[in-house]
């Protein structure tokens, strides 16, 4: 049998971790789905699952207190609902924090991908 796909690798995080990061991420990897359904997922730097459009889109890391949803290019992405809460200083990125009781907006999110993809995709 064959090394697992970074599809299959996602899913094995998204049971081993068992709780509520595992359906945060199980969301946000669904609501990028539905953004791009062309979306390509890779397993990256010793197991971060990272969704790829013509170059890098975002990043899936899990930590014990939140789900980080990391853009690759999120400061230059129009956020008018205020979905980056994270990494708000930096240059490139921007970041998406997301914690056990945190209720994403899951259209503003959506739109946020699909910036990202029409960014890299130009």
């Amino acid at each position: 049998m064959g090394e697992q796909s970074p599809a299959e690798k996602i899913d094995a995080r998204i049971a081993e971790l068992g709780d509520w990061r595992g359906a945060t991420l199980a969301h946000v990897r669904e609501l990028i789905k539905t953004a791009d359904p062309d979306v390509v997922e890779e397993w990256k730097w010793r197991g971060v699952p990272t969704w790829y459009h013509d170059g890098m889109l975002c990043t899936g890391e899990t930590y014990k207190d939140k789900v980080k949803v990391t853009f690759a290019k999120g400061a230059s992405l129009d956020d008018p609902s205020g979905v980056f809460n994270s990494s708000l200083d930096g240059n490139v990125r921007r970041a998406v924090d997301i914690g056990e009781h945190d209720t994403l907006d899951d259209a503003a999110f959506v739109a946020l991908v699909r910036a990202a993809v029409q960014s890299n995709t130009r």
